[in-house]
């Protein structure tokens, strides 16, 4: 059976999740931004947390964790690479690697870009990928560490998963992303459709995170760096896709 997936608001604009499996018990949180609203949920679910799985370094990923430890006692997990400034590790993984959370394979897939070590976990079974700031709703994260090329290739990596996947990312930023991206991809239907839908979400005060991967792949300027509509709006016919991409971000820089 898939996992029964939590989406948990944090701070002002972070999202936690909670990945759990009734037949084992086991939960594994997917980034620690706060405490007091995870720690919430589990007791509310009386679920006891076993695993901890960090993906990448930024404080408002992992500040949380210290209180969250003071409750359960779960398995820390993180990327190798990423280990010398996340808190103290459990288990340290890398690409390619994997481990289980309540008998399902957990997928490590290296995501870098928005920084050096990111890393998001990919769930096949459940049909879930978790990308904090890597590919997110919309979006991707700002390049604060590494460069276009990374995080084209961990974006494209990313794509390449099935379209039924849904992105579990780690920011509630979609309304302001869809105000960039109607500007480089103008005549996108979808889009268009997208952004009405946001509005409508938000007006709800319901978030718009986790979003499917095909309707990333069908609105998220920053995977539409082959479109030949988006090269054409600008005037980048047949480029490079990385270069594509590179200046989507450095327009979204300035946005």
């Amino acid at each position: 059976m898939p996992l029964e997936i939590v989406t948990i608001p944090c701070l002002s604009d972070n999202y936690a999740f909670l990945a759990h499996d009734a037949a084992s018990g086991q939960t594994a949180l997917i980034d620690a931004p706060e405490a007091g609203p995870i720690l919430a949920e589990l007791n509310a679910r009386d679920w006891a947390l076993s695993h901890v799985l960090l993906t990448h370094h930024h404080w408002d990923h992992i500040d949380g964790l210290a209180g969250i430890l003071e409750k359960h006692s779960p398995k820390v997990i993180g990327a190798a690479a990423d280990a010398h400034r996340l808190p103290p590790l459990d288990q340290q993984v890398a690409e390619g690697d994997s481990f289980e959370i309540g008998g399902e394979p957990v997928q490590v897939l290296d995501v870098s870009g928005h920084t050096i070590g990111h890393v998001a976990y990919y769930m096949p079974q459940s049909s879930a990928v978790f990308t904090a700031d890597s590919l997110m709703a919309l979006g991707c994260g700002r390049l604060f560490e590494g460069t276009a090329p990374q995080m084209w290739d961990s974006l494209s990596k990313l794509a390449a998963l099935p379209d039924e996947t849904i992105v579990y990312s780690g920011h509630e930023y979609t309304r302001s992303n869809a105000k960039f991206a109607i500007t480089v991809d103008p005549n996108n239907a979808a889009l268009q459709q997208r952004m009405a839908d946001i509005d409508t979400a938000r007006a709800a005060g319901k978030p718009t995170v986790p979003s499917s991967l095909a309707l990333e792949k069908a609105t998220n300027p920053f995977l539409r760096a082959t479109d030949p509509a988006i090269q054409a709006h600008l005037d980048m016919q047949n480029t490079d896709p990385t270069a594509v991409f590179a200046e989507i971000r450095a327009r979204k820089d300035r946005f």
